[in-house]
């Protein structure tokens, strides 16, 4: 069972993000304040849940979270700084937003850039260990998952209404096939020879 705080008395923040193996969109973060005490019998990580599970919780964590949010950083400055920090980037705009301010942030994974003077605990598979780091984990993948559906419908060859960005064969054949589009990260290894041509319309 997954735990609900990691502190008895701080308002904490659980954080996750979701698409930092992908070849194309941006890498999306959120940031979760869930009551003291809170219990879900469906909530944990998402890539546990299906998508209908995962659109469900995704009202319920939007209407009894304290506070949440929703932060995105671009294709493009995941070339300029890199898919790492582009991750903590994308953390801290989420935490930026909330309309609750944390006394204390849950991070998913073992390494994060400070925020402010914030403390906060970095613990490897989070979202599979506290709820406000799974509630953060369901929002961030249904956030992305609609926003690669919607870009799916103006560059249809990738695949990336089912493969959501990621490198599967589909994905790196409609690359070898008509190139790339102004969402594909070029820092990224999109094909092993590294093709990087315009998106033939």
């Amino acid at each position: 069972m997954l735990k609900s705080s990691f502190t008895k008395d701080k308002i904490e923040a659980g954080c996750d993000e979701v698409g930092r193996g992908c070849l194309a969109g941006p890498v999306v973060a959120a940031a979760v304040i869930l009551p003291k005490k809170y219990k879900h019998k469906l909530l944990t990580d998402s890539k546990q849940l299906t998508k209908s599970e995962r659109d469900s919780l995704e009202v319920d964590i939007k209407r009894d979270a304290i506070a949440w949010a929703i932060a995105e950083v671009s294709n493009e400055e995941i070339d300029v700084i890199n898919i790492l920090n582009a991750s903590f980037k994308a953390m801290h705009r989420a935490i930026d937003q909330l309309t609750t301010q944390p006394e204390f942030l849950l991070i998913d994974g073992n390494r994060f850039n400070p925020y402010e003077n914030l403390p906060f605990q970095c613990i490897v598979k989070g979202d599979s260990k506290y709820l406000s780091i799974a509630a953060a984990s369901v929002l961030a993948k249904t956030y992305r998952d609609k926003l690669m559906s919607a870009l799916h419908k103006q560059y249809p060859v990738y695949g990336w209404n089912t493969n959501v960005g990621y490198p599967t064969m589909e994905h790196r054949n409609g690359i070898r096939a008509f190139g790339i589009t102004p969402y594909h990260r070029k820092s990224f290894q999109l094909l092993p020879a590294q093709l990087e041509l315009d998106f033939k319309s």
